[in-house]
Protein backbone atom coordinates (compact mmCIF):
# COMPACT_ATOMS: atom_id res chain seq x y z
CA UNK A 1 0.00 0.00 0.00
CA UNK A 2 1.42 3.37 -1.04
CA UNK A 3 0.51 6.61 0.74
CA UNK A 4 0.28 9.81 -1.34
CA UNK A 5 0.46 13.27 0.28
CA UNK A 6 -0.20 16.58 -1.48
CA UNK A 7 -0.15 19.82 0.53
CA UNK A 8 1.11 22.12 -2.24
CA UNK A 9 -1.66 24.71 -1.94
CA UNK A 10 -4.79 25.27 0.13
CA UNK A 11 -6.20 22.26 -1.68
CA UNK A 12 -4.92 19.22 0.21
CA UNK A 13 -5.25 15.58 -0.79
CA UNK A 14 -4.33 12.16 0.60
CA UNK A 15 -4.69 8.70 -0.94
CA UNK A 16 -3.86 5.05 -0.36
CA UNK A 17 -3.25 2.83 -3.39
CA UNK A 18 -2.66 -0.94 -3.25
CA UNK A 19 -1.35 -1.23 -6.80
CA UNK A 20 -4.71 -2.26 -8.22
CA UNK A 21 -7.07 0.43 -6.98
CA UNK A 22 -7.36 3.58 -4.90
CA UNK A 23 -8.34 2.10 -1.54
CA UNK A 24 -9.01 5.43 0.17
CA UNK A 25 -8.79 9.07 -0.81
CA UNK A 26 -9.72 12.43 0.68
CA UNK A 27 -9.39 15.91 -0.83
CA UNK A 28 -10.36 19.15 0.87
CA UNK A 29 -9.70 22.88 0.93
CA UNK A 30 -8.00 24.18 4.03
CA UNK A 31 -7.81 27.68 5.43
CA UNK A 32 -4.03 27.52 5.87
CA UNK A 33 -4.37 24.88 8.60
CA UNK A 34 -2.02 22.37 7.00
CA UNK A 35 -0.03 21.72 10.16
CA UNK A 36 -3.20 21.14 12.21
CA UNK A 37 -5.09 18.99 9.73
CA UNK A 38 -2.51 16.88 7.89
CA UNK A 39 -1.37 14.39 10.54
CA UNK A 40 -4.87 13.69 11.95
CA UNK A 41 -6.36 13.25 8.47
CA UNK A 42 -3.53 10.90 7.53
CA UNK A 43 -4.15 8.85 10.67
CA UNK A 44 -7.88 8.65 9.85
CA UNK A 45 -7.14 7.52 6.29
CA UNK A 46 -4.79 4.77 7.47
CA UNK A 47 -7.19 3.63 10.18
CA UNK A 48 -10.13 3.39 7.77
CA UNK A 49 -8.05 1.23 5.44
CA UNK A 50 -6.71 -0.87 8.33
CA UNK A 51 -3.11 -0.08 7.47
CA UNK A 52 -0.28 0.50 9.93
CA UNK A 53 2.38 3.01 8.79
CA UNK A 54 5.11 0.37 9.07
CA UNK A 55 3.23 -1.82 6.57
CA UNK A 56 3.24 0.81 3.82
CA UNK A 57 5.11 0.00 0.62
CA UNK A 58 6.21 3.60 0.17
CA UNK A 59 5.29 7.28 0.32
CA UNK A 60 4.79 9.71 -2.58
CA UNK A 61 4.70 13.43 -1.86
CA UNK A 62 4.05 16.56 -3.94
CA UNK A 63 7.15 18.78 -4.02
CA UNK A 64 5.71 21.91 -5.63
CA UNK A 65 5.70 24.51 -6.83
CA UNK A 66 3.33 25.83 -4.23
CA UNK A 67 3.11 27.49 -0.86
CA UNK A 68 6.40 27.64 1.06
CA UNK A 69 4.93 26.59 4.41
CA UNK A 70 2.42 24.11 3.02
CA UNK A 71 5.04 22.23 1.01
CA UNK A 72 7.37 21.97 4.00
CA UNK A 73 4.59 20.50 6.16
CA UNK A 74 3.78 17.79 3.61
CA UNK A 75 7.43 16.96 3.05
CA UNK A 76 8.10 16.83 6.79
CA UNK A 77 5.40 14.20 7.33
CA UNK A 78 6.44 12.19 4.27
CA UNK A 79 10.10 12.22 5.27
CA UNK A 80 9.25 11.39 8.88
CA UNK A 81 7.25 8.33 7.84
CA UNK A 82 9.94 7.21 5.40
CA UNK A 83 12.76 7.55 7.93
CA UNK A 84 10.86 6.09 10.89
CA UNK A 85 9.69 3.01 9.03
CA UNK A 86 12.44 2.67 6.39
CA UNK A 87 10.00 3.28 3.53
CA UNK A 88 10.80 4.20 -0.08
CA UNK A 89 10.07 7.87 -0.79
CA UNK A 90 9.51 9.76 -4.02
CA UNK A 91 8.81 13.43 -4.71
CA UNK A 92 6.56 14.40 -7.62
CA UNK A 93 6.14 17.92 -9.11
CA UNK A 94 2.69 19.29 -8.35
CA UNK A 95 1.88 20.22 -11.95
CA UNK A 96 2.55 16.61 -13.00
CA UNK A 97 -0.11 15.47 -10.53
CA UNK A 98 -2.65 17.91 -11.92
CA UNK A 99 -1.92 16.95 -15.54
CA UNK A 100 -2.05 13.21 -14.79
CA UNK A 101 -5.81 13.58 -14.48
CA UNK A 102 -6.34 15.49 -17.73
CA UNK A 103 -7.60 13.75 -20.88
CA UNK A 104 -5.68 14.16 -24.13
CA UNK A 105 -6.07 17.59 -25.76
CA UNK A 106 -4.95 18.79 -29.17
CA UNK A 107 -3.12 22.00 -28.47
CA UNK A 108 -1.74 23.86 -25.49
CA UNK A 109 -2.92 23.43 -21.94
CA UNK A 110 -2.27 26.07 -19.29
CA UNK A 111 -2.16 24.41 -15.88
CA UNK A 112 -2.93 26.70 -12.95
CA UNK A 113 -2.11 26.64 -9.23
CA UNK A 114 -2.88 29.31 -6.67
CA UNK A 115 0.22 31.13 -5.40
CA UNK A 116 -1.38 33.42 -2.81
CA UNK A 117 -1.63 37.23 -2.66
CA UNK A 118 -3.87 37.21 -5.77
CA UNK A 119 -1.16 35.52 -7.81
CA UNK A 120 -1.20 32.27 -9.74
CA UNK A 121 1.35 29.80 -11.03
CA UNK A 122 0.96 28.85 -14.69
CA UNK A 123 2.78 26.21 -16.73
CA UNK A 124 2.21 25.17 -20.35
CA UNK A 125 1.77 21.50 -21.22
CA UNK A 126 1.21 19.61 -24.45
CA UNK A 127 0.13 16.02 -25.15
CA UNK A 128 2.95 14.08 -26.81
CA UNK A 129 3.56 10.35 -27.22
CA UNK A 130 0.60 9.32 -25.02
CA UNK A 131 1.56 11.61 -22.16
CA UNK A 132 1.75 15.20 -20.95
CA UNK A 133 5.01 17.10 -21.32
CA UNK A 134 5.84 20.52 -19.93
CA UNK A 135 6.70 23.17 -22.52
CA UNK A 136 7.62 25.82 -19.98
CA UNK A 137 8.70 26.34 -16.41
CA UNK A 138 6.06 27.61 -14.01
CA UNK A 139 5.59 31.37 -14.03
CA UNK A 140 4.19 33.57 -11.25
CA UNK A 141 1.48 35.75 -12.79
CA UNK A 142 -1.72 37.60 -12.08
CA UNK A 143 -4.93 36.72 -13.91
CA UNK A 144 -4.75 39.89 -16.02
CA UNK A 145 -1.25 38.95 -17.18
CA UNK A 146 -2.32 35.39 -18.03
CA UNK A 147 -5.29 36.69 -19.99
CA UNK A 148 -2.94 38.83 -22.10
CA UNK A 149 -0.81 35.76 -22.83
CA UNK A 150 -3.84 33.70 -23.80
CA UNK A 151 -5.21 36.47 -26.03
CA UNK A 152 -1.91 36.50 -27.91
CA UNK A 153 -1.89 32.74 -28.58
CA UNK A 154 -1.88 31.97 -32.29
CA UNK A 155 -3.50 28.56 -31.86
CA UNK A 156 -6.65 27.56 -30.11
CA UNK A 157 -8.77 27.05 -28.36
CA UNK A 158 -6.36 26.73 -25.44
CA UNK A 159 -7.43 24.64 -22.45
CA UNK A 160 -7.05 26.10 -18.95
CA UNK A 161 -7.29 23.71 -16.00
CA UNK A 162 -6.53 23.59 -12.30
CA UNK A 163 -7.20 26.01 -9.45
CA UNK A 164 -9.35 28.65 -11.13
CA UNK A 165 -10.99 30.97 -8.61
CA UNK A 166 -13.83 33.46 -9.11
CA UNK A 167 -11.44 36.16 -10.32
CA UNK A 168 -9.94 33.73 -12.81
CA UNK A 169 -13.32 32.82 -14.26
CA UNK A 170 -14.17 36.52 -14.65
CA UNK A 171 -10.98 37.16 -16.63
CA UNK A 172 -11.24 33.99 -18.72
CA UNK A 173 -14.83 34.74 -19.74
CA UNK A 174 -13.51 37.79 -21.60
CA UNK A 175 -11.70 35.50 -24.05
CA UNK A 176 -14.91 33.72 -25.07
CA UNK A 177 -14.16 31.17 -27.84
CA UNK A 178 -10.38 31.47 -27.58
CA UNK A 179 -10.19 29.55 -24.30
CA UNK A 180 -11.79 26.35 -23.03
CA UNK A 181 -11.97 25.97 -19.25
CA UNK A 182 -11.87 22.54 -17.63
CA UNK A 183 -14.70 21.73 -15.26
CA UNK A 184 -14.02 22.02 -11.52
CA UNK A 185 -14.04 18.24 -11.12
CA UNK A 186 -11.69 17.76 -14.06
CA UNK A 187 -9.34 20.39 -12.67
CA UNK A 188 -9.23 18.87 -9.20
CA UNK A 189 -5.73 17.81 -8.13
CA UNK A 190 -6.17 14.35 -6.60
CA UNK A 191 -3.69 12.35 -4.55
CA UNK A 192 -4.94 9.24 -6.31
CA UNK A 193 -3.04 10.38 -9.39
CA UNK A 194 0.00 11.17 -7.26
CA UNK A 195 -0.17 7.61 -5.93
CA UNK A 196 -0.20 6.18 -9.46
CA UNK A 197 2.90 8.19 -10.37
CA UNK A 198 4.54 7.06 -7.14
CA UNK A 199 3.78 3.40 -7.78
CA UNK A 200 5.29 3.62 -11.26
CA UNK A 201 8.40 5.24 -9.79
CA UNK A 202 8.54 2.50 -7.15
CA UNK A 203 8.40 -0.22 -9.81
CA UNK A 204 11.22 1.53 -11.69
CA UNK A 205 13.18 1.93 -8.44
CA UNK A 206 13.38 5.70 -9.04
CA UNK A 207 13.08 6.80 -5.45
CA UNK A 208 14.47 9.80 -3.58
CA UNK A 209 16.66 10.15 -0.53
CA UNK A 210 14.74 11.72 2.39
CA UNK A 211 17.77 13.83 3.19
CA UNK A 212 18.17 15.16 -0.35
CA UNK A 213 14.54 15.72 -1.36
CA UNK A 214 13.69 19.42 -1.40
CA UNK A 215 10.59 21.37 -2.41
CA UNK A 216 10.15 23.53 -5.51
CA UNK A 217 8.89 26.93 -4.46
CA UNK A 218 6.78 29.41 -6.45
CA UNK A 219 8.75 30.92 -9.30
CA UNK A 220 11.62 28.44 -9.00
CA UNK A 221 12.38 26.38 -12.16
Amino acid sequence: MLLAIDTSTRQMSLALHDGLSVVAETTWRTGDYHSVELAPQTAVLLRRAGVEPARLAGVAVAIGPGSYTALRIGLALAKGLALAHDLPLCGVPTFDILMKGQPAWEGKVYAILQAGRRRILAAVYRWQAAGWHAESDARVLEWAMLTELLAAEDEGPVLVCGEIDETGHEWLRRLKDRVSVASPAQGLRRAGYLAEIGLERLRQQRMDSPGALTPIYAGQP
